[in-house]
């Protein structure tokens, strides 16, 4: 599915949910959004994530990469940057951007509503000593609520984690950019969260 799939009445109006307003209801029924992930490497291949919880079920968490919604009228590349600067307060030139290398769609239960979500996912290099530390003043208030930390993660120790991690697959999908992006953009279909 895809964002021609949203009803035009619904495009731009606040969702019932309580979510922010870059999620619209689809003729599917469903939330849906348009978001840009970023797979953030430093210099030894690890990978910052996040941990995160839903508020409906804090006991259940999940690590997952950097990004969020597009916002409307911005690009996929624009919103990745900007979703870097405000999660993890890195400020990434366009060029450190690279791909987008992955695309896909996921259904989740996310806010007590079911929802979907298009990805477009790029790869950006940072030196791991640029990452000091959690800065949340550019967080909305949803992502206070429900952000539990950030850290780095070596792919060995990624791939022992007990917890859920998103895209699924996450540590083969990293491997396979190394040592570097074959310039190829990757499709991984609709995943069921």
């Amino acid at each position: 599915m895809t964002s021609q799939d949203v009803t035009p009445e619904a495009e731009g109006a606040p969702s019932a949910s309580g979510l922010p307003p870059e999620w619209v209801r689809g003729e599917d029924g469903l939330l849906f959004r348009r978001a840009a992930r970023v797979i953030l490497l430093d210099e030894a291949d690890r990978v910052l994530l996040i941990r995160g919880h839903d508020q409906d079920q804090p006991e259940r968490s999940w690590w997952f990469t950097i990004g969020g919604g597009i916002d409307a009228g911005e690009s996929s590349a624009d919103a990745a940057l900007r979703e870097v600067r405000e999660e993890t307060g890195l400020v990434l030139a366009r060029e450190q951007l690279v791909g987008p290398v992955f695309t896909r769609s996921a259904i989740f239960d996310f806010f007590s509503e079911h929802c979907r979500q298009d990805e477009v996912i790029y790869l950006a290099r940072v030196p791991a000593a640029s990452f000091v530390g959690t800065d949340r003043s550019g967080w909305t208030a949803l992502e206070q609520d429900v952000i539990d930390e950030l850290r780095w993660w070596s792919l060995d120790e990624l791939a022992e984690v007990s917890l859920e991690v998103f895209p699924e697959g996450l540590v083969g999908l990293v491997r396979g950019l190394l040592p570097a992006w074959d310039g190829t953009t990757t499709h991984l279909g609709l995943a069921r969260e």
